[in-house]
């Protein structure tokens, strides 16, 4: 569909570029450029774990088995309601686990993340490149040893065997285990060591992000490739919405892009399970500063998938533009530059949405909206979806599934 490639003289592969780049990428860390190549290296644990040998595990959804099919418990019998009959069921699901190879911290934190789930020697790969890194990761560029195929490998440690660490990964690892769709990044392993506070996460490699491709001062994408990489967007993201997961920070720099023009949406860090019970008890700091939409800028906790729509405006914006069109240094700078450009709300929104701090940020005089002016050269109908997604009122927002029904002509 025009999607734009390699071969259209697309941006440059991460570890070639020439500069430093600082931005944070969908693989889920910060892109670092690197002009010293090294010869490829077997995949370790942490210097701690070198004495353990083959204890690094690394497991892998296409040849586990299903451990609930093969083992079952030995009574034959169906657990009882009692708490001790509970408290045996979870023993036994850990020792299970553990048998299978898994370390006993990440079994007894977070083991419903890796059920079902069958682990593999770790040297299965080998690394390549440190492509990234981030405040609690690195990511490296690496091989895998039979194929030859290239992956990415997102390194996170934990701080001294925090169940609560653990768990934040483990939802992570949960949620994308749930996702399944070609515009999703997928999840392909595991590895761990029985004794360090470290975990690879091993992803498909993407060769660029969609941040680099849209500031490449040599690409101008053509409406068609707007269009398709659009339509991959929303549709991964529809897949998201209908299987209950908020993405909860999408940027330019979260949507990878392969040389063969595939979309994939990644980092699911912050992302989370829309439920009944934490649909009002939510916390209003996610989403990136300039993705950020405005009722999670004045506080809101109870929200919906609403707020990754005004994500996808943002980068809707970002790709006909060329660069970020809210660039905000503070949060109250970035919800006035809001208003300044979608509008402020009106009365009745303060009213029914009660936000935290409304009152502090309610101007004293309402602003109408300059979008038109200020878009005025990109298409009528590109233009009439991009109004859609920036509406300040999460609920005019609508849905993946109607942006893709849009008048633009994304399905």
């Amino acid at each position: 569909m025009g999607c734009i490639t390699s071969k259209h003289g697309g941006g440059r592969p991460v570890t070639d570029s020439p500069v430093p780049v600082v931005r944070k990428n969908g693989h889920g860390f910060t892109l670092s450029s690197s002009s010293s190549k090294h010869q490829p290296e077997r995949l370790e644990v942490d210097k701690d774990d070198e004495k353990l040998g083959e204890n690094g595990k690394i497991i892998n959804p296409k040849k586990s088995r299903d451990l609930r099919k093969s083992k079952r418990d030995g009574s034959g019998r169906k657990s009882g309601s009692f708490s001790f009959k509970l408290g045996f069921s979870q023993r036994f699901v850990e020792a299970e686990q553990v048998a299978a190879g898994w370390p006993a911290w990440l079994s007894s934190a977070a083991g419903e993340a890796v059920h079902g789930w069958v682990p593999l020697q770790a040297d299965a790969f080998e690394k390549l490149d440190k492509i990234g890194q981030g405040t609690y990761s690195n990511v490296f560029k690496a091989r895998e040893v039979e194929t030859g195929r290239l992956v990415a490998l997102k390194k996170v440690r934990f701080d001294n065997f925090q169940p609560e660490s653990i768990r934040f990964m483990a939802r992570e690892i949960t949620i994308l285990r749930r996702l399944n769709h070609p515009n999703v990044m997928k999840l392909e392993g595991v590895i761990t060591s029985r004794f360090s506070s470290t975990i690879y996460l091993v992803f498909e490699y993407m060769e660029h992000d969609l941040a680099g491709l849209s500031s490449c001062p040599d690409i101008n994408f053509t409406e068609a490739q707007v269009k398709c990489y659009m339509k991959q967007l929303l549709m991964g993201l529809e897949h998201c919405h209908l299987r209950g997961v908020m993405h909860r920070d999408i940027k330019a720099s979260n949507i990878l892009v392969n040389n063969q023009g595939i979309l994939k949406l990644g980092d699911f860090g912050l992302a989370n399970i829309l439920t009944s019970k934490n649909k009002n008890q939510l916390t209003s700091r996610v989403v990136t500063l300039w993705y950020r939409p405005p009722e999670l800028l004045m506080g809101s906790t109870s929200y919906e998938v609403s707020v990754d729509l005004w994500s996808v405006g943002c980068v809707f914006a970002e790709v006909l533009m060329g660069k970020p069109i809210l660039k905000g240094r503070t949060e109250v700078e970035q919800l006035h530059k809001i208003f300044k450009l979608c509008g402020s709300p009106p009365d009745e929104y303060w009213k029914k949405m009660k936000l935290p701090h409304s009152t502090m940020f309610k101007p004293q005089h309402p602003y109408e909206s300059c979008l038109q002016q200020r878009c005025k050269d990109i298409p009528s109908t590109a233009l009439d979806l991009l109004e859609i997604l920036l509406s300040v009122e999460p609920h005019k927002r609508g849905t993946a599934s109607s942006s893709l029904m849009s008048e633009v002509n994304l399905r």
